[in-house]
């Protein structure tokens, strides 16, 4: 059986889709979120969700809270005589959800689609991939929190939705999505998103503002600083939470025998927190940017995530969209739910059977060159894109390069994974080298290809047309990877993305009869015809599948209309 699991910053939760619907599945305790805390007693026993969170202000050296920030990082925490990971510590919550999932279902429970915040890159993702390993979980599938949240809210009715964007503010992270839903597919077309953006930098903003009104003498310095530190960050959410029902609240932390406490109203609490709340505008002008959509072709806005509940983020939601969010589905719950579909989908559910996703490659994904400037010099470490960021997935793009030196007899390529113009400030995710003859500089010439797929395989291609040398490369999980047979599947059906759209025999044959028609017609009309060529070869070059189509049809349409419906 294969289950969805929200592995959140604060809270997790697991779903399975059966009988037709989405259900969340409770602890032991009768509680659909696990708190993700883990807790080391003195005794050497492991604690894991609520217990542990309850230990998180008392037992702050045995206890870990938010490690899922550090994924993909070498930090290790302490917990007692215990080091760990995030992954680690990632293992032990799924191993938790994946325990009580057995007891609920009464089934084994083999499989599991996790998800991850859409701007994981590719470090973070791998080491949610072996967190999964290690619980004893074979992960299907690492989806993206927005696209399951996505899932939830477009599959409730089923029906045609314009552009809506998911706002998804964790305890962690925060993530955006601008998503479609037609004919069956949910489509997302762009994502955006601050992996360090969350409740959590709420509740320290808080604590960081109170400790000095709270305790003006200094009175702190005598205790230990890391219980003080937990202390405040427990009072900071406790406070944050009421004032989103109240006006006011009472900030209090008790240590030893001392107590110090004072009161923080909502204006002053939105003052202090002003520059996280800035930081939300970003992530969705990128997401609206790389969809082509202005904010007003929305025709709804989505929140999902705990951290949305809070009156100052509402109000800052409104005021920059110029309007009400909706409130469709649980904040809480939606990531886990739309976690399930996807199981669903992957075990083909007869109630998925007309349900489509299609996502987008969160990062671009590119190579690093050396460019030569106007008097000569060399300049190396540069960022060249292969595949950008929000391209619709699986997908397969093709650039070329030629040699930079004078008898270069090899050309060493680094793959990297990011945004900036500096390759060092990327991820790097590998390399492949090919052998090139001795020429003239620029006078060797290769072809690189990246496919990539859904689940985050990535294959690059480097082909030298001079001499029909070609190498490849196939970028997965060195450590946990899937089975040759799983990877030889996944390179088959990526291998029909490699041949361009241009290629393809219903865009061959349009373009072939928009040439007959433009010689057959003069005038007016030819420059008509050239300039809807123009426009369909673009969409071709952009390779985004559903641009593709509605340029096709357009096309089509147009020349019926001149030259009268094609005869067969």
């Amino acid at each position: 059986m294969i289950v969805g699991i929200d592995l959140g910053t604060t809270n997790s939760a697991v779903a399975v889709w059966r009988n037709g619907v989405a259900e969340l599945i409770p602890n032991a305790l009768g509680d659909v979120l696990t708190p993700s805390a883990i807790s080391v007693a003195d005794d050497g026993s492991v604690l894991i969700g609520s217990a542990a969170r309850e230990r998180q202000s008392t037992e702050p050296t045995r206890t870990a809270t938010a490690f899922k920030r550090y994924m993909g990082t070498e930090r290790r925490m302490m917990l007692g005589a215990i080091h760990a990971n995030a992954e680690d510590l990632s293992a032990l919550v799924l191993r938790s959800l994946k325990a009580d999932a057995e007891a609920f279902l009464g089934d084994t429970v083999t499989g599991a689609v996790i998800t991850v915040p859409a701007y994981f890159n590719d470090r973070q993702r791998k080491a949610t991939q072996r967190a999964g390993d290690l619980a004893g979980l074979q992960v299907k599938r690492l989806l993206n929190e927005p696209t399951a949240a996505a899932l939830a809210f477009g599959l409730q009715t089923r029906e045609a939705r314009e552009p809506f964007l998911v706002f998804d503010l964790g305890g962690g992270t925060f993530d955006v999505s601008v998503v479609e839903m037609f004919d069956g597919i949910v489509e997302v077309r762009a994502s955006a998103g601050d992996n360090r953006l969350g409740g959590e930098d709420f509740n320290a903003s808080l604590a960081a503002m109170m400790r000095s009104r709270i305790d003006p003498d200094g009175r702190f310095a005598r205790h230990d600083a890391r219980l003080v530190e937990e202390r405040l960050l427990v009072a900071a959410e406790r406070a944050r939470r009421l004032l989103t029902s109240q006006d006011t609240a009472l900030f209090a932390v008790t240590i030893g025998d001392e107590r110090f406490e004072g009161i923080v109203s909502t204006e002053e609490f939105e003052a202090q927190v002003a520059p996280l709340l800035a930081r939300l505008r970003d992530p969705v002008v990128r997401a609206l940017r790389d969809g082509g959509l202005r904010a007003e072709a929305l025709s709804e806005i989505v929140l999902v995530g705990g951290a949305t509940r809070m009156p100052a983020v509402r109000r800052a939601i409104t005021k920059m969209f110029g309007r009400f969010p909706s409130h469709a589905v649980h904040p809480d719950h939606a990531v886990a739910l739309g976690a399930a579909m996807q199981a669903g989908l992957l075990q083909r559910d007869a109630a998925l059977e007309e349900i489509r996703l299609s996502d987008v490659c969160p990062f671009t994904l590119g190579i690093n060159v050396a460019e030569r400037d106007a008097q000569g010099r060399f300049h190396s470490g540069l960022y060249s894109p292969v595949i950008e960021r929000n391209t619709p997935i699986p997908a397969s793009r093709e650039n070329r390069y030629s040699t930079m030196a004078d008898n270069q007899r090899e050309i060493v390529m680094d793959v990297f994974q990011g945004e900036a113009r500096l390759v060092a400030d990327n991820v790097k995710i590998g390399t492949v080298s090919v052998p090139v003859p001795p020429r003239p500089a620029g006078g060797v010439e290769v072809k690189v290809r990246f496919s990539y797929d859904t689940s985050g395989l990535l294959e690059v291609d480097v082909s030298v047309p001079l001499t029909g040398v070609t190498r490849n490369l196939v970028i997965v999980d060195e450590i946990d990877s899937p089975d040759a047979a799983t990877i030889a599947a996944r390179r088959e059906s990526l291998a029909a993305l490699k041949v361009h759209p241009r290629d393809q025999a219903e865009n061959a044959l349009l373009l072939e009869r928009a040439a007959r028609c433009y010689e057959d017609h003069i005038g007016d009309a030819r420059i008509q015809i050239g300039q809807w060529v123009t426009a369909f070869e673009a969409a071709l070059d952009d390779q985004r599948p559903r641009a593709i189509s509605e340029a096709r049809q357009q096309l089509s349409a147009e020349l019926d209309q001149l030259d009268g419906e094609r005869i067969l």
